[in-house]
């Protein structure tokens, strides 16, 4: 029984430290991203650490950008963008964060995440055209992740600034 209590004491500090260095981690990361934001951008770079995100692009030639959420997240809404000719690629980080990526019901999207979460399509299962405009969307999930839809029910997005 005693050695027990040790190995779950062990357990337990262990976890504490990690969170502790994670969430250090976190901050720097915090300070050192530059969000590059501005709605009709056709390159982003979107982060909500420890805080949450509303972004909507109306962006004319989107190519994509980063997203980084650690330990928050939120709505990344890309409906009234227009994509490049040549497509774009969106690459995500998450850390016990997460949200969705609003696109058109067009789009054909392809995902390439791994981790512990992930990216999921959840628009309806439909033929996209060949020709279809075409996202990519790439990184890396531990313990959170993003959901691919076309609509947000019940959520009203503010308009782009």
């Amino acid at each position: 029984m005693k050695a027990f209590g040790r190995v779950f004491a062990l357990f337990a500090a262990a976890l504490m430290v990690t969170s502790v260095v994670s969430a250090i981690a976190a901050l720097v990361t915090k300070r050192r991203i530059v969000p590059l934001d501005a709605p009709d951008a056709d390159e982003v770079r979107v982060r909500a650490i420890f805080e949450p995100l509303t972004f909507r692009s109306t962006a004319t030639s989107f190519r994509g950008g980063t997203v980084d959420c650690w330990y928050g997240g939120g709505v990344i809404d890309l409906r009234e963008a227009t994509l490049d000719s040549a497509g774009a690629a969106l690459k995500v980080r998450a850390i016990f964060g997460g949200g969705q990526i609003l696109v058109p019901e067009t789009w054909a999207i392809n995902l390439n995440v791994r981790g512990v979460g992930g990216v999921s399509d959840v628009r309806s299962k439909v033929d996209r055209a060949a020709e279809a405009p075409h996202l990519t969307i790439e990184g890396l999930v531990l313990f959170g992740g993003f959901a691919v839809m076309s609509e947000l029910p019940g959520v009203q997005i503010p308009a782009a600034a």
